[in-house]
């Protein structure tokens, strides 16, 4: 039932989808030209697609728990390292979007909620190697590996942190730590969502971008998503179907996008 829906909302979504063609903003059209359809093949991303290929048929099994809603404990099962990696990691064309917009904006800061294998995390941190690059992941076997993964890569400006969501950011955000562009592909229920979504708020600056995952996977991300887009501090906000992109950027007028990608 739940994928029978998401293909009617992928049905919808390209029924309303726009090209650059119905664009008249400037910085809207320039992010479309120069990211969405930049169709280069960057070195970096052989480097990943390599690493997720090899994570792909490791029988190596770790002890999984999973902390759902943000909770202080989970459930503890033991999974494959492919199988999370095929169930949890984006597809390379989402993956080097990641990497284009890290790239494009340049960021002095990340911040990523879900870091899984820590592929999404090297797209962002390659993409621009002088970003200082957070990411936060609940289960700590999990954490090990993504560690193991950047030290493969070579990836330094990445700083790992195992723990919940409600405890590790606000610690990272009570740093002082501007956000310019957050991930926030870890907790899929409505109300957590938000509270992110709120929590960068405080930290954000003029020409944050904030990037949500699996806007449509369910109703809650959906009711999520709507929230979100209408709220008074966000200016941009587009629909890719399988990704959200939300700019803070006061001198645009409002305005939602459903673009195909």
């Amino acid at each position: 039932m739940q994928k029978l829906k998401i293909l009617f909302r992928y049905i919808a979504y390209l029924q309303q989808a726009k090209s650059k063609f119905d664009i008249h903003s400037p910085f809207l059209f320039d992010l479309v030209t120069k990211v969405l359809e930049d169709s280069r093949i960057y070195p970096e991303y052989e480097k990943i697609e390599n690493l997720k290929k090899n994570l792909l048929k490791s029988e190596q099994t770790i002890n999984v728990v999973d902390l759902g809603a943000g909770t202080s404990s989970g459930d503890k099962n033991t999974r494959s390292i492919s199988s999370i990696t095929k169930n949890s990691s984006k597809p390379f064309k989402l993956g080097r979007l990641l990497y284009r917009l890290s790239k494009y904006y340049a960021p002095e800061h990340i911040i990523e909620l879900g870091t899984s294998m820590g592929l999404s995390t090297a797209y962002m941190a390659m993409g621009n190697p002088a970003a200082k690059v957070v990411t936060i992941e609940g289960c700590p076997n999990i954490s090990k590996v993504a560690g193991e993964n950047f030290k493969l890569l070579g990836i330094k400006n990445i700083t790992l942190i195992n723990g919940n969501f409600n405890e590790a950011l606000p610690s990272v955000l009570d740093s002082g730590k501007k956000v310019d562009l957050a991930f926030i592909d870890g907790n899929h229920l409505k109300e957590p969502t938000i509270k992110y979504f709120e929590q960068f708020l405080a930290n954000a600056v003029n020409d944050t971008c904030l990037i949500f995952d699996d806007i449509h996977w369910s109703d809650q991300m959906q009711e999520a998503w709507n929230h979100i887009t209408n709220h008074k501090e966000v200016s941009l906000s587009i629909d890719l179907f399988f990704m959200g992109l939300v700019f803070l950027k006061k001198e645009l007028s409002k305005e939602h996008f459903i673009l195909r990608f």
